[in-house]
Protein backbone atom coordinates (compact mmCIF):
# COMPACT_ATOMS: atom_id res chain seq x y z
CA UNK A 1 0.00 0.00 0.00
CA UNK A 2 1.12 3.87 -0.94
CA UNK A 3 -0.05 6.59 1.08
CA UNK A 4 -0.41 10.56 -0.23
CA UNK A 5 -1.70 13.86 1.29
CA UNK A 6 -2.55 16.76 -1.28
CA UNK A 7 -2.74 20.07 0.80
CA UNK A 8 -4.90 22.39 -0.53
CA UNK A 9 -3.18 25.20 1.92
CA UNK A 10 -6.11 27.39 3.21
CA UNK A 11 -8.61 25.91 0.85
CA UNK A 12 -11.51 25.65 3.58
CA UNK A 13 -13.45 29.12 3.88
CA UNK A 14 -17.10 30.46 4.17
CA UNK A 15 -20.24 30.59 2.57
CA UNK A 16 -19.48 34.23 0.30
CA UNK A 17 -22.61 36.29 -0.68
CA UNK A 18 -21.47 36.83 -3.83
CA UNK A 19 -20.96 32.87 -5.03
CA UNK A 20 -24.68 32.85 -3.69
CA UNK A 21 -24.11 31.31 -0.40
CA UNK A 22 -21.33 28.67 -1.98
CA UNK A 23 -17.94 28.66 -0.26
CA UNK A 24 -14.96 28.71 -2.96
CA UNK A 25 -14.77 24.49 -2.44
CA UNK A 26 -18.62 24.58 -3.30
CA UNK A 27 -18.06 26.58 -6.25
CA UNK A 28 -14.77 25.59 -8.02
CA UNK A 29 -15.49 23.09 -10.82
CA UNK A 30 -14.15 20.09 -8.73
CA UNK A 31 -15.06 16.33 -11.19
CA UNK A 32 -11.99 14.61 -9.52
CA UNK A 33 -12.77 15.00 -5.73
CA UNK A 34 -16.66 14.52 -6.79
CA UNK A 35 -15.80 11.46 -7.93
CA UNK A 36 -13.68 10.32 -5.16
CA UNK A 37 -16.01 11.60 -2.89
CA UNK A 38 -18.70 8.87 -3.81
CA UNK A 39 -15.84 6.14 -2.30
CA UNK A 40 -14.56 8.32 0.72
CA UNK A 41 -14.99 8.36 4.37
CA UNK A 42 -15.12 12.74 4.70
CA UNK A 43 -14.95 14.68 7.90
CA UNK A 44 -14.06 17.64 9.66
CA UNK A 45 -10.58 18.01 11.45
CA UNK A 46 -9.18 20.55 14.45
CA UNK A 47 -5.71 20.59 13.32
CA UNK A 48 -5.19 23.60 15.73
CA UNK A 49 -5.01 22.73 19.16
CA UNK A 50 -6.92 25.13 21.67
CA UNK A 51 -4.88 28.14 22.59
CA UNK A 52 -2.55 28.04 19.80
CA UNK A 53 -2.39 30.52 16.66
CA UNK A 54 -4.40 28.93 13.63
CA UNK A 55 -0.59 28.84 11.33
CA UNK A 56 0.35 26.59 8.51
CA UNK A 57 3.61 25.44 10.68
CA UNK A 58 1.13 23.94 13.38
CA UNK A 59 -1.71 22.70 11.32
CA UNK A 60 1.16 21.11 8.62
CA UNK A 61 2.66 19.49 11.63
CA UNK A 62 -0.80 18.16 12.58
CA UNK A 63 -1.61 17.13 9.59
CA UNK A 64 1.47 14.78 9.16
CA UNK A 65 0.52 13.27 12.60
CA UNK A 66 2.85 15.54 15.05
CA UNK A 67 1.03 17.16 17.82
CA UNK A 68 1.68 20.67 17.94
CA UNK A 69 0.86 21.05 21.48
CA UNK A 70 3.91 19.21 22.40
CA UNK A 71 6.05 19.82 18.93
CA UNK A 72 6.20 23.20 17.84
CA UNK A 73 9.03 25.16 18.98
CA UNK A 74 7.80 28.67 16.64
CA UNK A 75 7.95 28.87 12.47
CA UNK A 76 10.96 30.28 11.89
CA UNK A 77 13.01 27.86 13.00
CA UNK A 78 11.46 25.09 10.73
CA UNK A 79 12.32 27.58 7.66
CA UNK A 80 16.18 27.76 9.15
CA UNK A 81 16.47 23.60 8.79
CA UNK A 82 14.89 24.12 4.54
CA UNK A 83 17.35 27.28 3.98
CA UNK A 84 20.43 25.56 5.62
CA UNK A 85 20.88 27.01 8.62
CA UNK A 86 22.28 25.11 11.46
CA UNK A 87 21.02 26.86 14.50
CA UNK A 88 22.64 26.79 18.03
CA UNK A 89 20.97 26.26 21.20
CA UNK A 90 20.91 29.98 21.80
CA UNK A 91 19.64 31.30 18.50
CA UNK A 92 16.53 32.48 17.89
CA UNK A 93 15.11 32.74 14.33
CA UNK A 94 12.33 34.81 13.16
CA UNK A 95 10.49 35.27 9.73
CA UNK A 96 11.88 38.21 8.21
CA UNK A 97 9.28 38.97 5.48
CA UNK A 98 9.37 41.54 2.68
CA UNK A 99 5.91 43.36 2.56
CA UNK A 100 4.62 46.58 0.99
CA UNK A 101 3.59 49.19 3.26
CA UNK A 102 1.92 52.66 2.15
CA UNK A 103 4.28 54.99 0.69
CA UNK A 104 2.48 58.84 1.49
CA UNK A 105 5.14 61.27 1.90
CA UNK A 106 6.40 62.96 4.98
CA UNK A 107 4.33 60.25 7.57
CA UNK A 108 5.86 58.37 10.42
CA UNK A 109 6.49 54.74 10.24
CA UNK A 110 3.96 54.01 12.51
CA UNK A 111 1.27 55.43 10.94
CA UNK A 112 2.07 53.73 7.65
CA UNK A 113 -0.78 50.71 6.52
CA UNK A 114 0.28 47.46 5.84
CA UNK A 115 -1.20 46.75 1.76
CA UNK A 116 0.41 43.19 0.55
CA UNK A 117 2.19 40.91 3.37
CA UNK A 118 4.16 39.46 -0.28
CA UNK A 119 4.80 42.14 -2.33
CA UNK A 120 2.63 41.02 -5.04
CA UNK A 121 4.66 37.69 -5.07
CA UNK A 122 7.68 38.90 -5.24
CA UNK A 123 10.44 36.61 -7.02
CA UNK A 124 13.17 34.89 -5.07
CA UNK A 125 15.87 36.63 -7.74
CA UNK A 126 14.27 40.62 -6.67
CA UNK A 127 13.70 39.71 -2.66
CA UNK A 128 17.56 38.25 -2.74
CA UNK A 129 18.57 41.95 -4.22
CA UNK A 130 16.44 43.68 -0.95
CA UNK A 131 17.68 41.55 1.27
CA UNK A 132 21.20 42.15 0.72
CA UNK A 133 20.44 45.81 0.81
CA UNK A 134 19.68 45.12 4.33
CA UNK A 135 22.12 42.95 4.94
CA UNK A 136 24.85 45.52 4.56
CA UNK A 137 23.04 48.10 6.77
CA UNK A 138 22.35 45.61 10.02
CA UNK A 139 24.10 42.59 9.44
CA UNK A 140 26.42 42.16 13.03
CA UNK A 141 27.12 39.51 15.37
CA UNK A 142 24.27 39.08 16.93
CA UNK A 143 21.49 39.34 13.41
CA UNK A 144 22.53 37.40 10.56
CA UNK A 145 20.03 37.10 7.32
CA UNK A 146 19.44 34.31 4.87
CA UNK A 147 17.38 34.78 1.68
CA UNK A 148 14.67 32.04 1.48
CA UNK A 149 11.93 32.12 -1.33
CA UNK A 150 9.47 34.76 -2.27
CA UNK A 151 9.17 37.50 -0.26
CA UNK A 152 9.79 34.68 3.00
CA UNK A 153 13.30 35.39 4.77
CA UNK A 154 14.94 34.73 7.75
CA UNK A 155 16.91 37.09 10.39
CA UNK A 156 18.98 34.44 12.99
CA UNK A 157 19.24 36.90 16.12
CA UNK A 158 21.82 35.20 18.37
CA UNK A 159 21.48 35.19 22.17
CA UNK A 160 17.93 36.72 21.29
CA UNK A 161 14.17 36.06 22.89
CA UNK A 162 11.37 34.54 22.03
CA UNK A 163 8.26 36.81 21.99
CA UNK A 164 4.63 36.91 20.90
CA UNK A 165 4.64 39.38 17.36
CA UNK A 166 2.01 40.20 15.03
CA UNK A 167 1.96 38.26 11.60
CA UNK A 168 1.39 40.73 8.79
CA UNK A 169 -1.01 38.79 6.26
CA UNK A 170 -3.48 38.99 10.14
CA UNK A 171 -3.78 43.49 9.71
CA UNK A 172 -3.68 43.79 5.54
CA UNK A 173 -5.00 47.77 4.83
CA UNK A 174 -4.48 48.21 8.64
CA UNK A 175 -2.24 51.03 10.08
CA UNK A 176 0.70 49.41 11.60
CA UNK A 177 1.54 51.15 14.99
CA UNK A 178 -0.24 48.89 17.44
CA UNK A 179 1.51 45.97 15.94
CA UNK A 180 5.03 46.56 15.94
CA UNK A 181 7.43 44.82 18.14
CA UNK A 182 7.87 45.86 21.46
CA UNK A 183 11.85 45.05 20.84
CA UNK A 184 13.78 48.71 20.35
CA UNK A 185 16.62 47.08 18.06
CA UNK A 186 13.72 45.24 15.66
CA UNK A 187 11.86 47.82 15.37
CA UNK A 188 14.51 49.83 14.17
CA UNK A 189 15.73 47.64 11.74
CA UNK A 190 12.51 47.94 10.22
CA UNK A 191 11.79 51.66 10.37
CA UNK A 192 15.47 51.81 8.72
CA UNK A 193 14.94 49.36 6.25
CA UNK A 194 11.72 51.29 4.86
CA UNK A 195 13.89 54.21 4.19
CA UNK A 196 16.65 51.81 2.38
CA UNK A 197 14.10 49.74 0.41
CA UNK A 198 11.09 52.19 -0.40
CA UNK A 199 13.96 54.59 -2.79
CA UNK A 200 15.62 51.20 -4.09
CA UNK A 201 15.93 51.27 -7.37
CA UNK A 202 14.88 47.89 -7.97
CA UNK A 203 11.57 48.71 -5.96
CA UNK A 204 11.10 52.08 -8.79
CA UNK A 205 11.12 49.60 -11.60
CA UNK A 206 8.78 47.67 -9.44
CA UNK A 207 6.19 50.26 -9.39
CA UNK A 208 7.27 51.82 -12.83
CA UNK A 209 5.87 48.28 -14.07
CA UNK A 210 2.65 48.22 -11.88
CA UNK A 211 4.09 45.76 -8.98
CA UNK A 212 3.68 46.97 -5.31
CA UNK A 213 7.15 47.71 -3.81
CA UNK A 214 8.67 45.32 -1.57
CA UNK A 215 9.39 48.03 1.06
CA UNK A 216 10.31 47.20 4.35
CA UNK A 217 11.13 44.43 6.75
CA UNK A 218 8.43 42.59 8.98
CA UNK A 219 9.47 40.36 11.70
CA UNK A 220 7.68 37.74 13.13
CA UNK A 221 7.46 33.98 13.88
CA UNK A 222 10.19 33.70 16.78
CA UNK A 223 11.11 30.46 18.11
CA UNK A 224 14.16 27.74 18.78
CA UNK A 225 16.03 25.02 17.64
CA UNK A 226 13.01 22.37 16.70
CA UNK A 227 13.59 18.95 17.35
CA UNK A 228 10.69 16.16 15.62
CA UNK A 229 10.77 12.66 16.01
CA UNK A 230 11.80 11.07 12.99
CA UNK A 231 8.85 10.06 10.51
CA UNK A 232 10.14 6.74 9.81
CA UNK A 233 10.47 5.50 13.46
CA UNK A 234 6.87 7.06 14.25
CA UNK A 235 5.33 5.89 11.27
CA UNK A 236 7.32 2.88 9.61
CA UNK A 237 6.88 4.59 6.38
CA UNK A 238 9.48 6.38 4.17
CA UNK A 239 8.17 9.70 3.52
CA UNK A 240 9.22 12.53 0.65
CA UNK A 241 7.87 16.10 0.95
CA UNK A 242 6.66 18.22 -1.89
CA UNK A 243 6.25 22.05 -1.59
CA UNK A 244 7.87 25.04 -2.89
CA UNK A 245 7.47 26.58 1.09
CA UNK A 246 10.44 26.47 3.20
CA UNK A 247 8.00 26.04 6.36
CA UNK A 248 7.07 22.78 4.70
CA UNK A 249 10.85 21.69 3.16
CA UNK A 250 11.83 22.86 6.86
CA UNK A 251 8.92 20.29 8.78
CA UNK A 252 10.11 17.38 6.67
CA UNK A 253 14.09 18.03 7.04
CA UNK A 254 13.47 17.78 10.71
CA UNK A 255 11.08 14.55 10.38
CA UNK A 256 13.87 13.32 8.72
CA UNK A 257 11.71 13.27 4.90
CA UNK A 258 13.28 13.09 1.60
CA UNK A 259 12.65 16.76 0.35
CA UNK A 260 12.01 16.74 -3.75
CA UNK A 261 12.53 19.89 -5.55
CA UNK A 262 10.45 20.56 -8.43
CA UNK A 263 11.68 23.12 -11.44
CA UNK A 264 8.61 25.68 -11.61
CA UNK A 265 7.25 25.30 -8.20
CA UNK A 266 7.10 28.93 -6.71
CA UNK A 267 4.00 28.82 -4.23
CA UNK A 268 1.90 31.09 -6.41
CA UNK A 269 -1.18 31.11 -8.09
CA UNK A 270 0.19 29.86 -11.27
CA UNK A 271 2.87 27.42 -9.62
CA UNK A 272 4.08 23.77 -11.71
CA UNK A 273 0.97 21.82 -10.24
CA UNK A 274 1.25 18.95 -12.59
CA UNK A 275 5.18 18.76 -12.19
CA UNK A 276 4.59 17.84 -8.37
CA UNK A 277 2.10 15.73 -9.42
CA UNK A 278 4.24 13.45 -11.45
CA UNK A 279 7.36 14.31 -8.75
CA UNK A 280 4.83 12.67 -5.95
CA UNK A 281 3.98 9.55 -8.91
CA UNK A 282 7.69 8.73 -9.47
CA UNK A 283 8.47 9.27 -5.47
CA UNK A 284 5.87 6.30 -4.71
CA UNK A 285 7.12 4.19 -7.62
CA UNK A 286 10.86 4.56 -8.21
CA UNK A 287 11.61 6.21 -5.56
CA UNK A 288 11.24 4.04 -2.79
CA UNK A 289 9.05 5.85 -0.77
CA UNK A 290 5.99 4.66 0.76
CA UNK A 291 4.70 8.21 1.53
CA UNK A 292 4.74 11.34 -0.06
CA UNK A 293 3.06 14.82 0.56
CA UNK A 294 2.39 17.54 -1.28
CA UNK A 295 1.73 20.77 -0.53
CA UNK A 296 0.26 23.79 -2.81
CA UNK A 297 0.13 27.10 -1.40
CA UNK A 298 -1.85 28.85 -3.51
CA UNK A 299 -5.34 28.71 -2.13
CA UNK A 300 -3.86 30.15 0.74
CA UNK A 301 -2.21 33.20 -1.23
CA UNK A 302 -5.41 33.59 -2.56
CA UNK A 303 -7.15 33.73 0.01
CA UNK A 304 -4.55 36.52 2.14
CA UNK A 305 -5.29 38.33 -1.48
CA UNK A 306 -8.95 38.65 -0.95
CA UNK A 307 -9.59 37.15 -4.08
CA UNK A 308 -12.48 34.80 -4.53
CA UNK A 309 -11.73 34.22 -8.22
CA UNK A 310 -8.15 33.22 -8.19
CA UNK A 311 -9.11 31.21 -5.14
CA UNK A 312 -12.05 28.91 -6.91
CA UNK A 313 -8.88 28.70 -9.87
CA UNK A 314 -6.56 27.30 -7.58
CA UNK A 315 -8.52 25.05 -6.10
CA UNK A 316 -9.37 23.87 -9.93
CA UNK A 317 -5.82 23.65 -10.83
CA UNK A 318 -5.56 21.53 -7.95
CA UNK A 319 -8.10 18.81 -8.57
CA UNK A 320 -7.10 18.64 -12.35
CA UNK A 321 -3.57 19.33 -12.06
CA UNK A 322 -2.54 17.43 -9.17
CA UNK A 323 -5.17 15.11 -8.01
CA UNK A 324 -6.39 13.53 -11.36
CA UNK A 325 -2.88 12.67 -12.73
CA UNK A 326 -1.76 11.36 -8.91
CA UNK A 327 -5.11 9.06 -9.49
CA UNK A 328 -5.45 8.27 -12.84
CA UNK A 329 -1.18 7.02 -13.11
CA UNK A 330 -1.46 4.86 -9.50
CA UNK A 331 -4.65 3.22 -11.00
CA UNK A 332 -3.37 3.01 -13.82
CA UNK A 333 -0.35 1.60 -13.05
CA UNK A 334 -2.53 -1.63 -10.74
CA UNK A 335 -0.92 0.43 -7.60
CA UNK A 336 -2.81 0.23 -3.94
CA UNK A 337 -3.04 3.38 -2.65
CA UNK A 338 -5.00 5.88 0.15
CA UNK A 339 -5.00 9.18 -0.52
CA UNK A 340 -5.69 12.36 1.95
CA UNK A 341 -7.16 15.39 0.17
CA UNK A 342 -7.41 18.23 3.31
CA UNK A 343 -6.38 21.77 3.85
CA UNK A 344 -4.54 22.80 6.86
CA UNK A 345 -6.68 25.49 8.01
CA UNK A 346 -8.90 27.83 6.84
CA UNK A 347 -7.79 31.35 4.93
CA UNK A 348 -11.13 33.18 4.37
CA UNK A 349 -11.74 35.80 2.03
CA UNK A 350 -14.00 37.38 4.26
CA UNK A 351 -11.04 38.02 6.99
CA UNK A 352 -8.12 37.50 4.38
CA UNK A 353 -5.97 35.76 7.11
CA UNK A 354 -5.92 31.96 8.54
CA UNK A 355 -8.83 30.85 10.90
CA UNK A 356 -8.38 27.79 13.49
CA UNK A 357 -11.93 26.44 12.20
CA UNK A 358 -11.94 22.14 11.93
CA UNK A 359 -11.45 21.66 8.29
CA UNK A 360 -13.23 19.15 5.72
CA UNK A 361 -10.89 15.73 4.70
CA UNK A 362 -11.26 13.21 2.46
CA UNK A 363 -9.97 10.04 2.90
CA UNK A 364 -9.75 7.58 -0.02
CA UNK A 365 -9.00 3.90 -0.43
CA UNK A 366 -8.47 2.33 -3.95
CA UNK A 367 -9.22 -1.09 -2.18
CA UNK A 368 -12.31 -0.88 -0.41
CA UNK A 369 -15.06 2.21 -0.14
CA UNK A 370 -14.92 4.42 2.88
CA UNK A 371 -17.95 6.15 2.36
CA UNK A 372 -20.56 7.61 -0.23
CA UNK A 373 -20.61 11.35 -0.61
CA UNK A 374 -22.12 13.94 -2.96
CA UNK A 375 -19.27 16.13 -2.65
CA UNK A 376 -15.83 17.34 -0.82
CA UNK A 377 -16.49 20.68 0.51
CA UNK A 378 -16.96 22.34 4.33
CA UNK A 379 -20.98 21.49 4.55
CA UNK A 380 -20.13 17.83 3.46
CA UNK A 381 -17.54 17.47 6.31
CA UNK A 382 -20.26 18.81 8.78
CA UNK A 383 -22.62 16.98 7.45
CA UNK A 384 -20.96 13.81 8.23
CA UNK A 385 -20.76 13.87 12.02
CA UNK A 386 -17.05 13.08 12.05
CA UNK A 387 -15.13 15.31 13.79
CA UNK A 388 -11.62 14.30 14.85
CA UNK A 389 -10.92 16.69 17.83
CA UNK A 390 -7.14 16.00 17.85
CA UNK A 391 -6.35 16.91 14.55
CA UNK A 392 -3.16 15.22 14.17
CA UNK A 393 -5.09 11.77 14.61
CA UNK A 394 -5.66 12.39 10.92
CA UNK A 395 -2.23 10.52 9.74
CA UNK A 396 -3.48 7.59 11.83
CA UNK A 397 -6.59 6.96 10.22
CA UNK A 398 -4.46 7.26 6.48
CA UNK A 399 -1.75 4.81 7.81
CA UNK A 400 -4.75 2.41 9.53
CA UNK A 401 -3.93 -0.54 6.92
Amino acid sequence: MKYITILGDGMADEPIESLGGKTPLQAARTPMLDQLARQSEIGLAATIPAGMKPGSDTANLAVLGYDPAKNYTGRSPLEALSIGVDMKATDIALRCNLVTLSDEPNIPYAERRILDHSSDEISTEDASVLIEAVRREFETESYHFYVGTSYRHLLIWSNGEVFDMSQPHDHLTEVIGPYLTEDAALRRMMERSYEILDGHPLNRERAEKGLNKANSLWFWGAGTRPALENFTEKTGRRGAMISAVDLLKGIAIGAGMQVIKVPGATGGLHTNYRGKAMAAVQALTEGGNDFVYVHVEAPDEMGHQGSCERKIESIEYLDEQVIRPVYEELTARGIDFRMLVMPDHPTPIRVRTHTADPVPYLLYDSCEALGCHAAYDEAEGAASGLLLREGFRIADRLFSV
